[in-house]
């Protein structure tokens, strides 16, 4: 199946923003901080969407901050404009400038006066291709590199379906579908830019940050579980078929509170 890239609504954004920032790993910032000295930063966001990285890392890092925020998505970009970071976490200023760009295009200019580049929630959207060219201008601007919230493809709902399994078969496959631009990684974009960036000296570190999902982010777990059971019934239509009742069943569970949702992602620092 070749499918076109898809548009991420500000609404999903908006109501994922809470989990993303409880799911973060925070040590990752120590090890940041200790890396780098004091320092004026400029960071490079790929793919900000509405700018939630900028909003939870700024008030971590000491230091007046610079934030470029990369996006194709121009609704999106003037909505960062309008929810800009709070202040660094010594009180210094933290400005913020936006640009419509395609991450997966940027040129090494691009980001030549980058301290750090960050993305969330963007390696398993990339090709193979993608993240090489990925991979080789963050190596070229010689930074460090946080990459957040990549998907891994394991997926516990409690309490447990027995078509949960082949859902969450079908989700990974429609992950790593073939789109006009390549087959997209999916859960598999983790280990390969781990393997990319250790390729070319890095030091990498890696840490598990899951959503976890109760009756407090009911709302979240539903529109994440109508997310997922579309996907997969996308991916195969015997499957579509087949989880009609299912579906609506385990929404409405999931709208009342009574599921309980683990979504593993990883969160990756590359030290160069």
């Amino acid at each position: 199946m070749i499918v076109e890239r898809t548009r991420v609504g500000s609404e999903w954004l908006e109501l994922r923003e809470p989990a993303d920032a409880a799911a973060r790993a925070r040590d990752l910032v120590e090890h940041l901080r200790q890396y780098v000295p004091a320092t004026d930063w400029v960071v490079h966001d790929l793919a900000s969407g509405t700018g939630s990285m900028g909003r939870w890392l700024a008030p971590l890092l000491p230091g007046r901050q610079r934030w470029v925020l990369h996006d194709l998505d121009g609704d999106l970009l003037r909505l960062a404009a309008a929810q800009l970071p709070g202040p660094a976490a010594d009180g210094a200023p933290v400005v913020v400038e936006t640009r419509r760009s395609d991450v997966t295009q940027l040129r090494p200019d691009d980001v030549a006066d980058a301290t750090l580049i960050t993305a969330s929630a963007l390696l398993d959207l990339l090709t193979q291709d993608e993240l090489a060219r990925l991979v080789d201008l963050c190596a070229e601007a010689a930074c460090p590199v946080l990459l957040s919230l990549s998907v891994v493809g394991r997926v516990d709902v409690v309490p447990a379906d027995p078509l949960d399994s082949r859902v969450a078969s079908a989700f990974d496959a429609h992950q790593r579908r073939m789109t006009v631009r390549g087959r997209l990684l999916g859960p598999d974009a983790v280990a390969a830019a781990i393997e990319g960036f250790r390729r070319l000296g890095a030091n990498v570190l890696v840490r598990p940050t899951p959503w976890r999902l109760g009756a407090a982010e009911a709302g979240l777990a539903a529109e994440w579980f109508a997310g997922w059971v579309r996907a997969a019934g996308e991916q195969s239509l015997d499957l579509a078929s087949a989880t009609g009742r299912y579906a609506r069943r385990r929404l409405a569970e999931a709208r009342a509170g009574e599921l309980a949702v683990t979504v593993q992602h990883a969160d990756l620092l590359v030290l160069p």
